[in-house]
């Protein structure tokens, strides 16, 4: 083997190196996960540093590394044709294609990109270093292939800035749902990082308690009377009202009033439950679980009155109402046991043909997130209001519906409330009655 043969084949060798170097930095660094490039960079990591501020120039990134792939695969295939065509002659430029494009396939694109994937956080902080100083060398050529591409996409039209951006938050309830596929996430641990994700999105008026079942306390009764509701309630805070429900004047709280019981022993008669009451807070239904979670902060308050636009009464949100949107029911040692699996807020009793018997009152929102289902939450928040959103009207006990894919039998009612449903998610018949 002759010298020059020896070098030309040590160059294709070291050009075929740098290519592969060049695709899997490419891949690396664009596969790279950035919350944890973040994280070893604010740990003080150089390497992530570097790695950082290469994935934020990305266009610049890319056209460097782009441009010395290109020039070494050029290169290469340029001395391997050369090198044939000295020993086969004109035939060696069809076996210097083929031979060029298996290894270039095979070592410096497939091998690389492939490793690169399975290694992308440890490969990007390898090569960071390295590629730092060629970008910047680099970025004057760079700067200018992407002005005369950016023309020329102009010149056919295509040059626009893109109208189509992904948030944040839409990117993060795609990691949430890909992981919890492959089985990498529990879905409870799903369920409440997109809860939270989502409290900017639902509103107080789609997580009260309805004032239906609100228990309030008329401030006309007797103190005795009114010691007597608080003791045989399981909740702590009660709206003080007087003439009419909807007159709120404060709200009581069990704690203040017991503490006054105790200092007033057996004698209420002078006990004045009104003076213990707080001032009534009243927020309204429009207002977001995020922007109501903040004001509980801000205020240092648990609980607080949903008024509609016209300032009628509607129900009341808590903080337990917030937090259990995120995490799900919180029972205790008053709450009825559910034995569901999902802890459901109402009852969710499984039937043996695959069919469900449903609370009327249970939430859309909570159904969907249990059962993996997809019912729409826009114009009603239960599952009764979906059921008469759909109908138009209020429906009997024993009629059956299909919508969205579901058939709904109605079970039970009492008066205008549809208090229990039969969901069967593939129907078994397909009229409407």
């Amino acid at each position: 083997m002759t010298m020059g043969l020896f070098l030309t084949l040590a160059a294709i060798v070291v050009l075929l190196l740098l290519s592969a170097f060049f695709s899997g930095s490419e891949t690396a660094l664009t596969a790279a996960r950035r919350s944890r490039i973040h994280q070893l960079e604010m740990a003080g990591d150089k390497r992530a540093n570097l790695a950082a501020r290469l994935i934020s120039r990305r266009e610049r990134l890319i056209g460097a590394i782009l441009l010395g792939n290109n020039a070494v695969n050029i290169l290469a295939s340029a001395l391997a044709a050369g090198l044939m065509i000295r020993y086969v002659g004109e035939a060696g430029i069809a076996y210097a294609t083929v031979v060029m494009t298996v290894l270039v396939v095979i070592f410096a694109e497939v091998m690389p990109k492939t490793y690169a994937i399975r290694e992308a956080d440890r490969m990007a902080l390898a090569v960071a270093p390295i590629l730092r100083p060629m970008v910047a060398g680099l970025a004057p050529i760079t700067q200018a292939i992407q002005a005369l591409v950016l023309r020329l996409l102009r010149l056919f039209g295509a040059g626009g800035d893109s109208t189509w951006t992904q948030s944040v938050a839409d990117e993060i309830r795609g990691m949430l749902d890909y992981h919890t596929r492959e089985g990498s996430m529990r879905k409870h641990y799903r369920d409440m990082l997109r809860s939270v994700l989502d409290l900017a999105d639902v509103e107080v008026g789609e997580v009260m308690v309805h004032r239906r079942d609100m228990v309030t306390l008329n401030i006309d009764l007797p103190a005795a009377d009114i010691v007597a509701q608080v003791l045989e309630s399981r909740h702590t805070r009660f709206p003080l009202w007087r003439d009419t429900s909807d007159n709120i004047l404060g709200v009581l709280h069990a704690k203040s009033l017991l503490r006054e019981v105790n200092m007033h022993g057996a004698d209420l008669q002078e006990l004045d439950v009104l003076r213990l009451a707080t001032e009534p807070w009243f927020v309204p239904d429009t207002t977001s679980l995020a922007n109501q979670l903040s004001a509980f902060r801000n205020q240092r308050a648990h609980f607080a009155l949903v008024v509609d636009e016209y300032g009628a009464l509607m129900g009341m949100v808590t903080l337990d109402d917030i937090l259990e949107e995120i995490v799900g029911d919180i029972a205790d040692e008053h709450d009825d046991i559910i034995d569901d699996p999902d802890q459901l807020v109402t009852k969710l009793s499984p039937e043996v043909d695959g069919s469900y018997i449903v609370d009327g009152a249970i939430t859309i929102r909570n159904l969907n997130r249990a059962m993996e289902w997809r019912l729409p939450d826009v114009d009603a928040a239960t599952i009764a209001g979906l059921v008469i959103h759909e109908a138009k009207r209020i429906p009997e006990a024993g009629q059956v519906f299909l919508f969205h894919e579901f058939q709904f039998e109605i079970l039970e009612r009492e008066g205008n409330r549809i208090t229990q449903l039969r969901l069967t998610s593939r129907p078994t018949q397909s009229t409407t009655s």
